[in-house]
């Protein structure tokens, strides 16, 4: 199952939303703790719905399940925590939802991307979520849009 993830901070509108037309992406599955800021631009909830079905014809969920909570979030981002830190205690917190079971397959079965604003996978949960799941599903692959 190959799943999608992309991150908006520095990109352009027209630049994220080329990248989900050309991947196909049909679902966009916002793992943001917080998705209403008026930092996000056009990927604010609100709009972010709506420019998705306008423009690519997918459909917009928010899945806050596979987000950290505030705890760990501003311990890393506030209390300037390593980012070794904040994978362990995210993996434990992904353990303890027991997403691999929380979160039904069906959610990716049409192209599906995973968003938060991190500019690359290479720090941001998005990466971890996926790298969980696959290591309970035993068949995702990751896609770093």
């Amino acid at each position: 199952m190959e799943i999608y993830t992309i991150g908006f901070t520095q990109t352009g509108a027209a630049e994220f939303f080329g990248k989900l037309k050309r991947a196909g992406v049909r679902r966009l599955v916002d793992v943001r703790l917080n998705n209403r800021s008026q930092l996000a631009g056009f990927a604010k909830r609100d709009d972010l719905e709506y420019f998705l079905a306008e423009i690519c014809g997918a459909d917009y969920i928010h899945e806050p399940r596979l987000a950290p909570s505030q705890e760990i979030l501003d311990a890393y981002k506030k209390g300037k925590g390593s980012w070794q830190q904040y994978e362990v205690r995210f993996l434990q917190l992904l353990a303890d939802r027991r997403i691999e079971a929380a979160i039904t397959r069906s959610l990716f079965e049409v192209p599906a991307v995973l968003l938060c604003s991190e500019r690359t996978a290479e720090h941001c949960h998005r990466r971890l979520v996926l790298e969980y799941l696959n290591r309970h599903w035993g068949d995702v692959r990751a896609v770093h849009l």
